[in-house]
């Protein structure tokens, strides 16, 4: 379990990003992270794993603090975050080498390494790119590849911090679909976004505004009862047009299976 206990934080004293924060996730549930811009989306990404460390309160994943550098390599193996620009996260100039390198990070013993490669590509679909160079890449292909280093060292959880935003909508519906498949082999998935379509495919919507959590909760609730242009956000396509032709009853059970095919043909 992944626990924010009255976290804090702020980049300038006097001057909060994020107030006095509190939930938990569980493992195996997929999370959507949503907000207007200078919520404190991407802050919060960063304090899962513990690239920044919470200024007032504690970030825990299985009661062990994340920010502790004893257990450093143990919470960044266990918790993977795929940032907005994957060309952040290249070290290498080889497909293979980036995602050795940490395999090496970890001390995965090297006659263990090819196979946790290979079967990493393979769940992305990159098996044919092994020796290419990653800045040669699409964009897609490039966020394929961060996830692909990332699964080498098989997480329990996955964080997206914005991962679709510089894709265009035909690698924003693959991305989105290899999260489903990621989520259904057991990985937990908490996905940072501003596409509210993607919320879709997700069991639970965390809404920051101003650097408070201000809704906890699923996503038919999220969509039925707040005000999503007062925090800067956009109802989903499939929502717009059920309002549009003022459908009655539930919105439609199978949202999930037909979010991304909605949003893509929009």
């Amino acid at each position: 379990m992944l626990v924010f206990d009255h976290v804090q934080f702020y980049y300038r004293r006097g001057q909060s990003v994020l107030n006095e924060i509190n939930f938990s996730i569980e493992q195996g549930e997929f999370v959507s992270v949503v907000g207007g811009n200078g919520s404190g989306k991407s802050t919060l990404a960063k304090l899962m794993n513990g690239l920044l460390v919470a200024k007032q309160g504690s970030v825990k994943l299985d009661s062990i603090e994340v920010s502790d550098p004893a257990y450093t390599p143990h919470i960044r193996q266990k918790i993977g975050l795929i940032f907005q620009n994957p060309e952040d996260q290249f070290i290498t100039t080889n497909v293979t080498d980036e995602i050795v390198f940490g395999l090496e990070n970890i001390r995965v013993p090297a006659e263990e390494m090819q196979e946790r490669v290979d079967q990493a590509l393979q769940v992305v679909g990159m098996t044919s790119f092994a020796q290419a160079s990653p800045h040669e890449l699409s964009g897609g292909q490039k966020q394929k590849i961060a996830i692909a280093a990332i699964l080498a060292m098989r997480p329990k959880w996955i964080v997206f911090d914005e991962a679709t935003s510089m894709l265009d909508p035909a690698s924003r519906f693959e991305l989105i679909q290899l999260m489903q498949s990621l989520h259904q082999r057991g990985i937990t998935i908490i996905q940072i976004t501003h596409h509210m379509d993607e919320v879709l495919v997700s069991e639970r919507v965390l809404l920051l505004d101003q650097g408070c959590l201000i809704f906890d909760g699923r996503p038919d609730h999220f969509f039925k009862t707040l005000p999503l242009e007062s925090y800067g956000l956009e109802a989903p396509f499939a929502l717009r047009i059920h309002k549009r032709l003022d459908w009655r009853g539930e919105l439609a059970a199978d949202w999930k299976g037909r979010a991304a095919s909605q949003w893509l043909n929009r």
